[in-house]
């Protein structure tokens, strides 16, 4: 049922009335997490990767007060190129739009407008979680609650490395929120292709994460997410001895300089990239390529599943 609060393009509008599959992908990444004009190829580039898998993208972002599930190729463009473009959860979306504000979605604003809109299938690069020293800060991810509340099926490389990763995945538990690994045994490590932390449940095919989206959808209420854990290729991953290092050197660089709250995370990604000389950024859009592709996969299964 079509919601006033979101602005669906005619290509998702018409794809999602006739029962085609449908990825949504979020905009934080082309905004916040890449260096321009990089960041505008690398948008374009998810957008083909799910069309060649015979899905249709809704890249999300919200422009002047609208919430928009589809960019046209001039508000790609304005999210790749306005440095003026806010970073927007799903508690901040009421007051963009009220206040005619624009601004790239983080997982949970993505996840939030895509069930919205009707769309099941959501692909990111990593989710956030519980952050390390949770007992003295209480620093806890959005993501995970709005995850609790919403129905989609999200494809990602786990959660970033810079968390705890243990009591994220304890966190999800204790909200309800499905885990599977596909293709493995063990949660992704989001730069590294395994955590080391467990999963209880594996899938091994796009058709087997469509009939556990089923089961959810027979299974009714009380709604929750699917998280598709899917790792990032061995060849691909950061040097797991490398990623440790310069973690740790990056988390006594927070700590002396008294860094804390939101500004934690891009205050460690910024010291990764840096220190890694660029090759945590590559790790990451080699996970979240093989996310938006697995994404459009599991969306074209589902979409054969219902069908």
């Amino acid at each position: 049922m079509p919601n006033s609060a979101v602005e669906v393009s005619a290509e998702v509008r018409s794809a999602l009335d006739s029962g085609a599959p449908v990825v949504a992908l979020e905009s934080t990444i082309i905004a916040h997490g890449l260096p321009r004009p990089r960041n505008l190829a690398v948008a374009r580039e998810l957008e083909d990767l799910v069309r060649e898998q015979g899905a249709v993208p809704a890249t999300v972002a919200v422009l002047d007060g609208r919430l928009c599930v589809g960019l046209d190729k001039e508000g790609l463009e304005r999210i790749a190129g306005d440095p003026a473009i806010r970073k927007l959860g799903h508690r901040d979306l009421a007051p963009a739009l009220a206040a005619g504000a624009s601004g790239a979605t983080t997982v949970s604003g993505t996840a939030l407008a895509a069930e919205k809109a009707g769309i099941r299938v959501f692909a990111t690069g990593g989710l956030g979680g519980v952050h390390r020293g949770w007992t003295e800060t209480q620093d806890e991810s959005a993501d995970l609650r709005l995850l609790a509340e919403c129905g989609v099926a999200v494809v990602c490389a786990g959660v970033k490395s810079i968390l705890d990763v243990p009591a994220t995945l304890q966190r999800l538990e204790t909200l309800g929120v499905g885990v599977v690994g596909y293709g493995t045994a063990h949660f992704p490590g989001f730069y590294l292709s395994s955590s080391g932390e467990p999963v209880d449940w594996s899938v091994d095919t796009p058709e087997e994460v469509a009939a556990v989206m089923r089961a959810q959808d027979r299974l009714g209420p009380p709604c929750t997410s699917l998280v598709v854990a899917n790792p990032v290729p061995e060849a691909d991953q950061l040097e797991p001895a490398l990623h440790d290092r310069v973690l740790a050197r990056a988390l006594q660089e927070a700590e002396h300089e008294g860094v804390t709250g939101q500004a934690v995370t891009p205050f460690l990604l910024e010291r990764l990239t840096r220190y890694t000389e660029g090759a945590s950024l590559e790790a990451n859009l080699a996970a979240v390529r093989g996310n938006v592709t697995l994404a459009a996969r599991v969306a074209a299964a589902y979409a054969a599943a219902r069908a």
